[in-house]
C-alpha cells in the first residue's frame, strides 16, 4: 500500500485543506468585518487636500465599521469652504470620532476649533490650546472686508458655533467667545469650563478612559463604546494627496509660479529650446492648483506681470535704469502682497520672498539683454553678412571689375575709379553675383 493510499495520509490532506480554507476565508470575510480603532494625523491647515483626507478616513472606518476614528489635530485654521465641509461629514458619520489635539505643544485654532467641537469626543494632550475662531474675510484685491460685512460673516460663524457646542453639550459661551472675541484656550482651561471631555498624554489613555463609556451622538442616538484591547491603526494619506499638500505650500507655490513664468519666457525669446517651455508650463500649472488652495491677491500677481513687462521695455527705452529699479520694485511688492492670508502657515516668508524676488528679477534683466545683443549682433552668413567687409581690388575698378572678398572672387562694381590693389568696403549687395563698394 502506497502513502496516498493510506487512511492517515487521507485524513491529513482533508484537514490541511479545511484549515487552508478557514485562513482564507477569515482574512477575506472575517477579518475586514471586525471592527477596530483608526487614527489620522493633520499637522497641516485646512483646506480641500485635508478636506478630501479626513473625509476619505471616515468613509473607509464606516466600511470596516470601526469602533472609533482618532483625528490628532495641529493646525492653525484655514479655509471657511473645507472647515464646514469636514464638519457636514464629521455629523453624518456613523462611526464616533474623536479630536484629540496633539502633540504636546500643538493647537487646534480658527477652523480647527469648529472641527473638533464638532467631533464626538474632544481630548486636549497637555501643552496644546485651542479656541481663537474669529473670521476673517479678504477680498481679491487683498483688501479687508468693511464693518457691515464682517459684522455679517463674524453672526453667521457665531450661530454655527453655538448650534455645534449645544448639540454636543459643550461650553456654548465659551465656545461663542472664542469667535466673538477671539478667546483661546489652554486645555486646562477647557476641560474646566467643559469644552473638552478629557486631557491625555496619548491615544491609548483615550481608549482606557472612554472604555465601557456611553455617548450622545450628533443625531441624539446614545452609544457605548466598547474600546478594551483595541489596537490603534494608522490611516495615511494617499501619494497623490501627500504630493497636493506638498505644492500647497505658499513658498513653494511662489517658487512654481516663478520659474513657471521663467521658463515660458525663455521659450518664447528661443523657440525651439523645448525643455524651458516644457517645465515652465508644468510649474505654472502646480502653481495655479496652489493658489486654488491658497488665498491669492490678483493686484500681487498683475504687479509681477508688469514687472516683467518693464524689464522687457528697458532693454527697448532708453531710461538709464529707473525701469529695472521700477520693475524690480514692482515683483517684490507683488511677491508680497501675492498670497494674502491671515494664518501665517498660508502665506510665504518675507525673508524668503525678497531675495527670491530679487534674484528672479535680475536673472530676467540678464536673459533679456542676451537676447537684445544676439538680435543687434552684426549678421554674419548669407548676402548681409558681405555687407561691411573689407576686400581688395583685384583689378581695376572702372568703374567695375573685379574684388577679393571673404575669401571670394566678386564681380563688383564703383561710384568712382579704383586702381588694381586697393582696399575696399563692400556697401551693398546687388541680384545675382554682384556687389557694391567703396575705396577705403
Amino acid at each position: 500500500m502506497t502513502l496516498r493510499e493510506s487512511p492517515k495520509y487521507n485524513r491529513f490532506v482533508k484537514n490541511l485543506k479545511k484549515l487552508i480554507f478557514l485562513f482564507f476565508l477569515y482574512f477575506l470575510i472575517i477579518y475586514p468585518l471586525e471592527a477596530r480603532v483608526y487614527k489620522i494625523t493633520i499637522n497641516a491647515p485646512i483646506h480641500p487636500v485635508t478636506s478630501e483626507f479626513i473625509r476619505q478616513a471616515i468613509d473607509q472606518a464606516e466600511r470596516d465599521q470601526a469602533k472609533l476614528l482618532i483625528m490628532a489635530l495641529n493646525t492653525p485654521g484655514g479655509l471657511d469652504s473645507s472647515m464646514r465641509e469636514i464638519i457636514e461629514r464629521i455629523l453624518s458619520s456613523k462611526v464616533p470620532i474623536a479630536a484629540y489635539v496633539s502633540p504636546n505643544g500643538a493647537r487646534a485654532a480658527s477652523a480647527g476649533f469648529f472641527i473638533c467641537l464638532a467631533c464626538d469626543i474632544f481630548v486636549m494632550a497637555p501643552g496644546t490650546s485651542t479656541g481663537a475662531a474669529h473670521p476673517v474675510g479678504i477680498s481679491l484685491t487683498g483688501q479687508q472686508m468693511d464693518e457691515t460685512m464682517a459684522a455679517k460673516v463674524t453672526e453667521d460663524a457665531a450661530a454655527h458655533i453655538r448650534t455645534i457646542a449645544e448639540k454636543r453639550g459643550r461650553n456654548v459661551k465659551m465656545a461663542e467667545e472664542a469667535v466673538t472675541q477671539s478667546r483661546s484656550y489652554t486645555e486646562t482651561e477647557a476641560l474646566k469650563g467643559g469644552l473638552i471631555d478629557l486631557i491625555a498624554a496619548n491615544e491609548e489613555d483615550i481608549l482606557k478612559h472612554f472604555d465601557q463609556r456611553t455617548i450622545k451622538r450628533f443625531s441624539g442616538e446614545t452609544i457605548q463604546l466598547q474600546l478594551q484591547d483595541e489596537t490603534i491603526e494608522e490611516i495615511s494619506m494617499s501619494a497623490r494627496q501627500k504630493f497636493l499638500l506638498t505644492i500647497s505650500n505658499p513658498n513653494l507655490a511662489y517658487i512654481l509660479l516663478m520659474l513657471g513664468l521663467l521658463g515660458l519666457y525663455f521659450e518664447f525669446s528661443n523657440p525651439g529650446a523645448i525643455l524651458p517651455g516644457v517645465l515652465g508650463g508644468i510649474s505654472l500649472l502646480l502653481a495655479i492648483f496652489a493658489f486654488q488652495i491658497l488665498p491669492i491677491n490678483y493686484v500681487g500677481l498683475l504687479l509681477i506681470l508688469l514687472a516683467i513687462g518693464l524689464f522687457i521695455l528697458e532693454i527697448k527705452v532708453q531710461s538709464y535704469g529707473i525701469l529695472s529699479i521700477g520693475g524690480i520694485m514692482a515683483m517684490v511688492l507683488g511677491s508680497i502682497m501675492l498670497i494674502n492670508s491671515p494664518i501665517p502657515e498660508l502665506r510665504p516668508s518675507l525673508n524668503f520672498i525678497i531675495p527670491v524676488a530679487i534674484g528672479l528679477s535680475l536673472i530676467f534683466i540678464f536673459l533679456i539683454m542676451l537676447v537684445v545683443r544676439a538680435h543687434s549682433r552684426k549678421v554674419m552668413t548669407g548676402k548681409e553678412g558681405l555687407i561691411g567687409e573689407i576686400g581688395t581690388a583685384q583689378t581695376d575698378l572702372n568703374p567695375e571689375g573685379k574684388v577679393f572678398v571673404h575669401g571670394e572672387l566678386w564681380h563688383a562694381e564703383a561710384e568712382e575709379n579704383i586702381p588694381q590693389g586697393s582696399k575696399v568696403k563692400v556697401i551693398e549687395v546687388k541680384n545675382g553675383l554682384k556687389i557694391k563698394v567703396t575705396k577705403v
